[in-house]
């Protein structure tokens, strides 16, 4: 069984990128939609991702976002995988020509294999709750709305915690997981213990369903 990948999202702060590379995460997200509590700025989150290691990806998270703001995200950080959360079409994500995640908003009757089906050339789908505006507001969707094979790999979002992420680990199988409001101790400030217990509970999820 491959491991589990792990992303720590929306984070604003030098101590927090810190723990989330020290806790063994694969990949940061950095939020440039202004109206997210954790949004930065393109020059602070080319500070931030200048502290991360070979192997820790920076994740940039846009919403239907101009152009231009893409343009200077990348310009500024270019190892950044994009992340769109908005309404953006499959032209909208694959006229840059690099690799980005489409994010799913999961709710009753969504069709997720036609959806995966349009973004084809993303490298994976995150699946987030749906909710009035964008992101999934800290909420778990329902996990058996997920088809039992998706042909892109599946990032597992939406309300994950160390307390609810083994049995979303082992019940979904995803590629990897991505938390933002289950490791903070406030909105945009990340909680180092909470990251550490997180990242040791995926790491558990996986010797069990290996087992």
């Amino acid at each position: 069984m491959s491991r589990t990948r792990i992303k720590i999202c929306g984070l604003t702060r030098e101590a927090d990128v810190d723990a989330a590379v020290e806790a063994g995460a694969d990949a940061i997200g950095l939020v440039f939609y202004e109206k997210s509590p954790r949004a930065v700025s393109v020059a602070r989150a080319a500070e931030l991702a200048r502290r991360l290691p070979p192997f820790v990806t920076p994740v940039g998270l846009f919403v239907n976002a101009e152009p231009a703001a893409i343009e200077a995200a990348l310009a500024a950080i270019p190892t950044l995988t994009l992340q769109f959360h908005g309404d953006e079409s499959p032209e909208d994500c694959d006229r840059w020509s690099r690799p980005y995640l489409r994010a799913a908003r999961m709710a009753p009757g969504f069709d997720l294999l036609d959806f995966a089906t349009r973004f084809s050339r993303a490298q994976a789908v995150l699946v987030d709750a749906f909710v009035d505006g964008y992101g999934g507001g800290g909420k778990v969707f329902d996990w058996s709305l997920l088809p039992p094979s998706v042909p892109s790999p599946v990032v597992l979002s939406g309300g994950l915690s160390a307390a609810n992420v083994i049995d979303g680990v082992r019940q979904v199988r995803p590629w990897a997981v991505d938390v933002s409001s289950g490791v903070e101790a406030a909105k945009g400030l990340k909680d180092a213990v909470k990251i550490r217990q997180f990242c040791d509970a995926v790491r558990e999820a996986d010797r069990l369903k290996s087992a």
